[in-house]
């Protein structure tokens, strides 16, 4: 008794090899597949426009040296702007650093609003622009309790303005 076994042959689509039908299958996944025909694909649009640029500067239709111009609102222009619509700068108005600090020896009026006499701190409320500074006994020479008008300057404090030299009113 004689077999005959007939193998059929399968191609590879990428590479065209003849597989055995034992073989195992490729590792290929669809996902796989798809980004390879992408970047074929973004490869292919990319030598086209290389292509059509290099026989665009050859006709001499794309120049290389082109300007773009900025108008004196800040946009982009093919033309040059407009001699007549420039606008002269004093250099000595433009500030490069930060903005001085103007010291100013103006006392501040205002109203306790909090006070812990244990801990030694409160409140004094602006009473011009009714904002809230923070203090600490020691930046006042009078014992203060809560309702008593004060005068104070400001200073900068770690989480803020701070109220200094108070005096009771």
């Amino acid at each position: 008794m004689v077999r005959t076994v007939v193998f059929q042959t399968f191609t590879h689509s990428k590479q065209n090899k003849k597989l055995h039908p034992l073989m195992a299958k490729s590792q290929q996944t669809f996902n796989k597949l798809e980004r390879e025909k992408n970047k074929a694909k973004k490869r292919e649009e990319k030598r086209k426009k290389m292509q059509a640029r290099k026989e665009a500067r050859a006709r001499g239709e794309l120049k290389q040296d082109e300007f773009v111009y900025v108008d004196h609102l800040g946009n982009f222009r093919d033309t040059p702007p407009d001699p007549e619509e420039r606008e002269e700068i004093n250099l000595e108005s433009i500030q490069i650093s930060t903005n001085k600090k103007i010291d100013t020896d103006e006392k501040y009026s205002g109203k306790v609003t909090f006070y812990e006499p244990d801990k030694g701190y409160g409140f004094i409320k602006n009473s011009i622009s009714q904002d809230s500074y923070f203090f600490h006994f020691s930046e006042c020479p009078d014992p203060l309790d809560v309702g008593d008008k004060v005068e104070f300057d400001l200073a900068k404090g770690e989480k803020g303005m701070n109220a200094v030299k108070i005096s009771k009113l």
